[in-house]
């Protein structure tokens, strides 16, 4: 048998050292009577202080479970619903992708990564300078997401620019990313036109109405609160659009401390979870199977400048109490956002950031992490070789979270008698090296562990460059065809599609 043949058997017999969806929740910066004093607020704010501005179909479904509106105008919510809705509610679902392969089932602390965000600018992959975004950035974006094991979803990352109007944006932008990948995919819609009409889309490319609601690989990321404490009356028409037609809905707070949350860490996890658990009890009371989530994002400002940092410590310890709140204390599937940069470029503080960040909202449990690769400059930018390099280090992360494994043969007794005992003396040639090291061992494909001189005899390359070839070897081969060309055209047909057919084949000549 050939080296190469035995390298194919060996690849088809070798199981994943990391996977999507293992058990996080290690890491507990909470403690159990910390996360009750935090709850218990949260139930206050909800019942005392309440939420401005709620649309008239959002009143009624809360009045008629038992809230009221206020002196003040504010809609308030009793402790009794919140509770009852939170003990009620799925505690764990799957996430479809287009490709069964992709399906996800969250909560429990099954750490999933993906992407995320709504950068309005990109590095350029050419000129090396920030330029607008467009939806040709955001299919190629998806196409190289669709390759990289370790991102397990989706998210919109960029603003597709170059569209006309809200309802172009919200089209275009889900029709990128369905065709650039088979993974679950997640889009900010911006009304119920925008959510119908999507749906629509999907439906035909999955072969008719109501395919959709059968496999919705697509999730609504609904900012449903402005903050602090003010309903976004377009967001709760499209959350409600979103639930009725079986969407997933991503129920975001994205407040920042210090300007639109309290600067304090713990009073920011407070107003996430109330902003979050207001559109959450919304979504129930239209349809208690639905598949939402909680998205607390309680996002950092520098308190210096008033610009906000991603890439901060203490960002990444308020995402993991909120993780840890949703997994422990709530038992309920949620998403934070980790894995962000202040840094402009895929340098050693981007590396720096994006690494405890991840770490700690993955060791916490945090079912969802968005925002996981890629993203730059305070999620003002993205930058493609970030998302080949943070490849690796989520892949590095998960294989953190998945463990020490201890066993009766991992504790590796006979192991150690025959080296101790035989001829050899060493371990490289055991039996139980050469069967546990693809299984045990994470092995990165940007990360370079070559020896100072191999390193300069191979042209002395660092990681970025090492990635930019990545990139361009995915974009240049790379193209996705689960949606066949006749469906395609019909979708075409029907809907305003204004992402060019010909940049979608092999052979354009921009990669």
């Amino acid at each position: 048998m050939s080296d190469v043949t035995g390298l194919k058997k060996r690849e088809r017999r070798r199981q994943p050292v990391v996977t999507p969806g293992l058990v996080g929740g290690s890491y507990k910066p909470l403690t159990q009577a910390e996360m009750e004093k935090i709850h218990h607020t949260v139930l206050d704010v909800m019942e005392k202080i309440g939420f401005a501005t709620p649309t008239p179909s959002l009143i009624e479904y809360v009045t008629k479970a038992g809230g009221w509106m206020n002196d003040e105008g504010r809609l308030c919510y009793p402790r009794s619903l919140v509770e009852d809705v939170i003990a009620k509610a799925l505690r764990t679902y799957v996430l479809p992708g287009q490709d069964s392969k992709h399906d996800m089932e969250v909560g429990g602390g099954r750490v999933h990564f993906g992407t995320g965000g709504a950068a309005p600018f990109m590095m350029d992959f050419h000129s090396g300078k920030h330029r607008p975004t467009t939806a040709p950035d955001l299919f190629d974006i998806a196409r190289l997401v669709d390759t990289l094991d370790n991102v397990h979803f989706f998210w919109r990352t960029v603003v597709a620019g170059d569209m006309p109007t809200p309802l172009d944006l919200d089209l275009n932008t889900t029709y990128a990313c369905m065709q650039g990948t088979t993974k679950h995919i997640g889009v900010s819609y911006v009304d119920a036109k925008s959510v119908q009409t999507a749906v629509a889309m999907m439906d035909m490319s999955l072969g008719g109405e109501g395919e959709f609601r059968k496999r919705p690989f697509c999730s609504i990321s609904c900012c449903h609160v402005v903050s602090p404490m003010r309903f976004a009356q377009d967001s709760c028409n499209a959350l409600e659009a979103a639930i009725r037609n079986g969407m997933p809905a991503s129920l975001c707070s994205a407040a920042q401390s210090g300007a639109t949350s309290p600067v304090t860490l713990a009073g920011s996890i407070v107003q996430s979870f109330a902003e979050c658990l207001a559109g959450f009890v919304y979504a129930f009371l239209i349809d208690p199977n639905c598949r939402a989530y909680l998205a607390t994002w309680p996002f950092v400002s520098d308190m210096r400048t008033g610009a906000m940092s991603s890439g901060s410590a203490e960002l990444g310890l308020m995402m993991a109490g909120c993780g840890q709140m949703a997994k422990d204390f709530y038992d309920l599937p949620g998403s934070i956002a980790a894995g962000m940069s202040d840094s402009k470029i895929p340098d050693a503080q981007s590396g720096s950031e994006k690494a405890y960040t991840l770490t700690l909202a993955a060791h916490a449990g945090s079912t969802l992490i968005l925002e996981s690769a890629g993203m730059q400059s305070s999620l003002m930018s993205t930058v493609l070789e970030s998302y080949v390099i943070d490849n690796d280090m989520l892949g590095s992360v998960l294989r953190t979270v998945r463990g020490i494994e201890v066993s009766d043969e991992t504790l590796a007794y006979d192991a150690i008698r025959d080296v101790v005992q035989g001829k050899k003396g060493h371990f490289l040639a055991n039996p139980q090296t050469i069967k546990r090291m693809e299984s045990d061992y994470y092995y990165p494909a940007m990360g370079d562990r070559t020896s100072p001189e191999a390193w300069e005899r191979n042209g002395a390359r660092d990681i970025r460059e090492r990635a930019r070839e990545r990139v361009r070897q995915i974009l240049r081969d790379h193209y996705p065809d689960h949606i066949s060309p006749v469906v395609d055209e019909k979708i075409r047909s029907a809907f305003n599609i204004l992402l060019p057919r010909e940049i979608m084949l092999p052979g354009s000549g921009r990669w």
